[in-house]
């Protein structure tokens, strides 16, 4: 739970932004009388007090709004709210659209100091619900279900001559299981065409799993494997490990799975196998350990031992 620190606004772009204190928040729009309000994904700007205080133990003598903030923010890390976090003020209701931006070019700050923290730190929201906000307000971070995304890799299917089954029984597993899933895509098995759409994934933030099914066998286009550890930045060899152990109790040749895992910035991805029977049995077997996994990746959970 964070406290709201200070309201600011500025009625004409490229003016410091003054702390008002209290304002209404109009839905789908921004903070009323701000020049920078309106219909686009950065209606609203956060910064935290924490950081801003760093910075002023520097010696920057920056005032509230001098970074171009609407809302000072304390209690919460905001540099670490993935994108589509929401967060509640009262009737207000805003979601996380973007985390940093470039720095305008030798802002006065950056002229003074050598440095501006907007770029690294501040957050930007959208308002989906509209109501006043004022100072000494609680705010707090509503928990939203984990996103999910799913690519299907199979030349067959992409030609149209083979019913994709095994992308549709992961979405109905996943959402039964409370992820919300957000995308869903068949691709031929082309590394390279893999990859970048696996990096897309990830790097858009488009959601914090990505599951793949097919390729992970020893066909000569079997190439899921290679194309996720071409663009993960962290291996996950656990998971893969896990899921071939279990199924060599179900079947011997699950040896011979090549499948991976890894991590790219806030995104694990799986592979798991082509057929609809052992991406089941895969699945199932490690869900219950993935949310806690994900809710550290994406910074909404401390790392604790279990009990």
């Amino acid at each position: 739970m964070g406290k709201i620190m200070a309201v600011n606004i500025s009625e004409e772009r490229g003016t410091q932004k003054k702390n008002v204190h209290s304002a209404r928040l109009i839905e789908d729009w921004g903070i009323e009388h701000d020049a920078h309000a309106g219909k686009w994904h950065r209606q609203v700007s956060l910064l935290s007090y924490e950081k801003i205080e760093e910075f002023r133990k520097k010696g920057a003598p920056v005032d509230e709004g001098a970074f171009g903030e609407n809302l000072i923010i304390q209690g919460i890390d905001l540099r670490h709210l993935p994108v589509g976090t929401r967060l509640a003020c009262g009737e207000v209701l805003l979601e996380v659209t973007q985390i940093g931006k470039q720095c305008h070019n030798g802002c006065e700050i950056f002229r003074l100091m050598g440095d501006c923290i907007m770029p690294r730190e501040g957050i930007f929201a959208k308002v989906l619900r509209g109501g006043m906000i004022s100072e000494g307000d609680e705010i707090t971070v509503e928990k939203r279900p984990l996103r999910a995304a799913i690519l299907t890799a199979s030349d067959s299917g992409y030609a149209g001559e083979r019913e994709d089954v095994s992308g549709p029984t992961i979405q109905k597993i996943l959402e039964e299981n409370g992820y919300q899933v957000v995308h869903t895509i068949l691709l031929p098995d082309d590394r390279e065409m893999l990859a970048q759409e696996m990096s897309r994934i990830a790097d858009e933030g488009v959601a914090e799993l990505l599951v793949t099914t097919g390729g992970t066998g020893f066909s000569p286009r079997d190439c899921m494997p290679e194309a996720t550890m071409d663009i993960t930045e962290r291996a996950v060899p656990g998971i893969p490990e896990a899921i071939r152990a279990y199924s060599m109790t179900i079947t011997p040749r699950a040896m011979l799975s090549r499948a991976a895992a890894g991590i790219r910035k806030h995104t694990l991805i799986i592979n798991l196998p082509g057929s609809p029977k052992a991406v089941k049995e895969s699945l199932e077997y490690i869900l219950p350990s993935l949310e806690h996994g994900l809710e550290i990746l994406t910074g909404t959970a401390s790392n604790c031992a279990v009990r």
